[in-house]
């Protein structure tokens, strides 16, 4: 079922950057990603990996009409005039072999370097390459794919039980992420070590998913941003039109978006700036 549409009037920025949304994962939150991409318009959109989960896909067929929509949505964006820069991530890996193809405003690379409004350069890349797990041992990578798609599973019924509590909406999966220190530790290292093959290749500013964690910030000299996913926060980073960039907390960028609408009949986008 498609959203309900916004009626405020879209948020405009030069581009946008969304990682990790794992379509064809029962996980995916695509009705959510359909109200953003509905309620935004950019000249760029770039997908920074894992927007088909072919992993997930393997084991079990999921594709409802949301995560069609999606890429109707994505489709119809690079039809009315918006570059689509496709960077294949590890869950949608296979996509990797189509490097360098073009197919009108749709172009899929290996990597990417986005020059920004402000003329800064950008370095998009998913990160998984950066991730020791999956570099030595693919077989642990996976067992922990099976726990993280265990947890994700669970948590629909977790936020059951807080509704009816009325309790906010909250993710076990990010919850144990964040609080085990080896998480901790691992999260910090795959920012140093995307930040220090970004400032090895001479750019400004380096953009990556992967690790569902969204985040700005600067490391010796480099900007970091993670644009976050689309199973857990539902978020995304954006370039305004000066070149500025900002994370996106999509639930609360549309519950205030409402409040707006419902107040004066203009929204503002919410943001995290870094």
């Amino acid at each position: 079922m498609m959203p309900e549409p916004d009626r405020a009037a879209p948020m405009r920025v030069r581009s946008v950057f969304i990682s990790d949304v794992h379509l064809g994962f029962k996980g995916c939150s695509a009705a959510a990603l359909l109200e953003f991409l509905h309620a935004i318009d950019m000249d760029y959109l770039f997908l920074v990996g894992d927007i088909v989960d072919v992993w997930s896909m393997r084991k079990s067929t999921f594709w409802p009409q949301s995560h069609n929509d999606v890429v109707r949505t994505v489709l119809g964006k690079a039809k009315r005039g918006t570059k689509v820069i496709y960077v294949p991530g590890n869950h949608d890996e296979v996509f990797r072999d189509f490097d360098g193809a073009v197919f009108g405003n749709l172009e899929i690379h290996r990597e990417y370097v986005h020059v920004g409004a402000d003329g800064k350069r950008m370095l998009l890349l998913h990160g998984d390459e950066f991730d020791s797990v999956v570099k030595c041992s693919p077989w642990l990578a996976k067992l922990g794919s099976d726990l993280y798609d265990l947890l994700l599973a669970i948590n629909p019924y977790v936020n059951w039980i807080r509704r009816k509590l009325d309790r906010p909406h909250w993710s076990l999966a990010a919850y144990l992420k964040h609080k085990a220190k080896r998480a901790v530790e691992y999260i910090g290292s795959f920012e140093e070590a995307v930040a220090l093959a970004a400032r090895k290749r001479g750019v400004d500013t380096v953009v990556c998913g992967h690790i569902h964690r969204a985040e700005i910030r600067e490391i010796d000299g480099v900007l970091y941003c993670n644009d976050g996913d689309w199973v857990e926060s539902c978020s995304s980073l954006v370039e305004d039109l000066n070149g500025h960039l900002r994370l996106i907390d999509w639930p609360s960028a549309r519950l205030q978006r409402r409040l707006a609408v419902g107040a004066a009949g203009v929204a503002r986008p919410v943001d995290r700036a870094a």
